[in-house]
């Protein structure tokens, strides 16, 4: 049956949580802090790029709608869905300060039967979480930890059509009635306790960010050994027990979950008192991937002092405007510290942005980023870099070397127009 909804949090999460749960059927109200992103919504502008969600979005006005008041929010909602970021503190356990403050604003709703944690929080929050309930005078209200596995890029097909649901809770009410506000999506159902539950969305990301840093690892031997991490990561993904998804070389991860959750889980280990040691290893390798590829291209120039350097890509990665803990940002910093002028090209990157960007240039083409450089990082896998007439690349840039941080192109190609052509683990 259709239930009424609060959803704390306008980001990438909370947004699709919202429009995809409106468009199950539910009405959704959306409260934010921000005043600027909410009156962009009211007036229906969704602020952030996500493929599918404008849309979406668009076709459930008269069940979706957004305040900065949280009362409103909470007027008529059966459920409050807490979808707010939990940035790293300075200790690099999780800040938790928006989700307690989500949590105080809950006394007193007069139609809650439910509340449902989907942002990440430490193994733990949600024992916590209900004492506070307790606490506050709502006892009868139910909990449930519903961690989310959206990847962006993709996160509304992943909501519709997700490999599982993860449902934590104790209290079998709550549990029945995550599930059917799930009504409507064809996928299994795994319900947990909520400390397990917790733990799954941090282990399924460890293990995601693991395979990267271990291709990445084999890649760095590759170029050792003359071999090519293309063909060895193709051949090793056929294996049925190891499978194809994410062993793509590259220059690392990032994004606002891998780098977030890794180092939050490394806290939790030694808060506990373990040593994570392959984690510790997947994040070593993973920060030295960007610096690597730096080295690279130094080596090839023999100096990067007073060079003019093409950065093509700035989002994280393609299909998004989201730069958190994007490896350009990695790239662009360094390549500014060894003494380069950095021009840089991205279809969705946003406009204002913090440093080391405001040392940059930004350019609307990539081709125009290209003219003169004397070298050209390729840091997104946009799929227009792939269609970008690299004959006319060539005759624009000053010295046409590449460095494919992604593999996105053929070496023999692209040498066959005269590039000096670098990629990862890749003859």
């Amino acid at each position: 049956m259709p239930r009424t909804i609060a959803v704390f949090g306008a980001g990438y999460i909370g947004l699709v949580t919202a429009a995809c749960l409106a468009e199950l059927g539910h009405a959704v109200v959306v409260r934010d802090i921000q005043p600027d992103r909410v009156q962009r919504l009211q007036a229906g502008e969704v602020p952030i790029f996500e493929p599918g969600l404008a849309e979406m979005i668009a076709r459930n006005t008269e069940r979706l709608s957004f305040t900065l008041d949280a009362a409103t929010a909470l007027a008529a909602a059966e459920v409050a869905y807490v979808c707010v970021d939990t940035p790293p503190t300075v200790s690099g356990d999780a800040d938790l300060s928006r989700v307690w403050s989500v949590v105080d604003s809950l006394r007193g709703a007069p139609a809650l039967l439910a509340v449902v944690v989907k942002s990440t929080v430490p193994v733990g929050t949600g024992k916590r979480i209900r004492t506070v309930l307790n606490e506050s005078g709502l006892e009868h209200v139910g909990y449930a930890s519903n961690p989310e596995f959206t990847a962006e890029g993709r996160a509304v097909a992943d909501f519709m059509t997700p490999d599982r649901i993860v449902i934590g809770g104790s209290d079998q009410d709550a549990i029945r009635l995550v599930a059917d506000l799930h009504h409507g999506i064809n996928a299994p159902i795994e319900i947990m306790d909520v400390a397990s539950a917790e733990m799954t969305k941090l282990a399924a990301n460890a293990a995601l960010m693991t395979r990267i840093s271990f291709i990445n690892e084999i890649a760095a031997l590759c170029e050792l050994t003359g071999a090519d991490v293309e063909l060895v990561s193709k051949a090793i993904g056929l294996d049925h027990r190891i499978g194809s998804h994410f062993l793509q070389a590259g220059i690392g991860w990032g994004g606002s979950c891998f780098p977030k959750d890794s180092e939050a889980l490394k806290q939790l280990a030694s808060n506990t008192g373990y040593h994570p040691q392959l984690l510790n290893a997947a994040i070593e390798v993973n920060n030295l991937q960007k610096r690597r590829a730096i080295q690279t291209l130094k080596q090839a120039l023999g100096s990067l002092e007073g060079t003019e350097i093409a950065l093509l890509g700035m989002t994280f990665k393609p299909s998004t405007d989201d730069m958190r803990e994007s490896p350009s940002t990695v790239l662009a910093a360094r390549l500014l510290a060894e003494g380069a002028r950095v021009r840089c090209w991205d279809p969705l990157a946003p406009q204002e942005l913090p440093e080391p960007w405001s040392q940059t240039t930004r350019h609307p083409r990539a081709l125009d980023a290209l003219d003169g450089a004397d070298a050209v990082i390729l840091a997104t896998a946009w799929p227009e870099l792939r269609e970008l007439p690299w004959h006319d690349a060539h005759d624009l840039m000053r010295r046409p070397v590449m460095f494919d941080g992604r593999n996105l192109l053929d070496p023999a190609k692209m040498r066959a127009l005269g590039f000096t052509y670098m990629s990862v683990g890749r003859p």
